[in-house]
């Protein structure tokens, strides 16, 4: 009998070849929990997997060439995912030595939270682009950030992102009611998911404030790899692989003021949207 009865959980990520090794780390984790593992592979390399134990208890779908939030729009429909309690949205690059998923679901619930992240090891750990997201070794849990500097301003004042209600796009977790609202926020054609961060609190279930968090007892390395791989020092990359990643940034950059633009227009088109979040 499944230990993990009470709640069913589905890690999906999105793959490349390259990152085999820390994936098959990552996804160990998951299955020896009996949760779901569903890879998404970049690269259209599926047959490179096949040496790997637990390959044929895996989800793969191939799409070369594209990212997670282009994939889960496809493939983890609401209607599709419904039997998962939890959806762990995943980049491949995130060590887990200090990560129980078991452990961190249990906290989910204890806690009423319904979109959280894993904090991310600030010694260990690149690309920390937000303080909210660094661990807190003396928490469990924590909802907010304190930061007096003048370009943030994060105080007990604070009603939203980035300061409370807020987590970052490479390791998101929903639960299911909040991933049935997350799904239809994400553009079918905005590929790179770019501003979903800042919106995620509107799928919370509740008070953003409350319902949204970062855990700290277990907690992850990000290793800042590119999204469709490659190494991570730019000093060891090719010039096309550094084109590569300026022409990403630039569309995603592109992408974001899209997203802005349609959020703003709904808001303006729909007479009866009321914000819960304005002060």
């Amino acid at each position: 009998q499944n230990k993990n009865d009470r709640h069913k959980a589905l890690l999906a990520m999105a793959v490349g070849i390259s990152q085999m090794q820390n994936v098959d780390v990552m996804a160990r984790k998951f299955l020896n929990e009996s949760y779901t593992v569903m890879l998404f592979h970049y690269d259209g390399n599926v047959d490179g997997w096949r040496s790997l134990e637990w390959s044929d208890k895996a989800i793969h779908i191939v799409a070369p060439n594209q990212t997670k939030w282009w994939f889960a729009k496809r493939f983890l429909h609401p209607s599709v995912v419904a039997i998962y309690d939890f959806i762990f949205l995943w980049d491949e690059d995130l060590g887990v030595e200090n990560f129980d998923p078991r452990r961190y679901i249990d906290i989910m619930v204890s806690e009423g939270l319904e979109i959280t992240q894993p904090a991310l090891d600030p010694d260990l750990s690149t690309d920390i682009h937000h303080r909210i997201t660094i661990r807190n070794k003396m928490t469990k849990v924590h909802r907010r950030v304190y930061d007096n500097r003048s370009s943030m301003n994060c105080s007990d004042d604070s009603k939203g992102p980035p300061c409370t209600g807020w987590v970052e796009g490479m390791a998101p977790v929903f639960s299911r009611a909040a991933w049935k609202c997350v799904w239809h926020l994400i553009q079918n054609d905005l590929i790179h998911g770019w501003g979903l961060d800042m919106k995620l609190g509107y799928c919370a279930q509740g008070d953003r404030a409350e319902k949204v968090g970062v855990i700290d007892s277990e907690y992850v390395v990000h290793q800042g790899i590119p999204s469709l791989g490659g190494p991570s020092d730019t000093s060891k990359l090719p010039r096309r692989s550094l084109d590569l990643r300026t022409h990403i940034r630039r569309q995603s950059s592109a992408e974001l003021e899209k997203f802005k633009e349609r959020w703003e227009k709904a808001v303006r088109e729909d007479d009866e949207w009321m914000d819960p979040f304005d002060a």
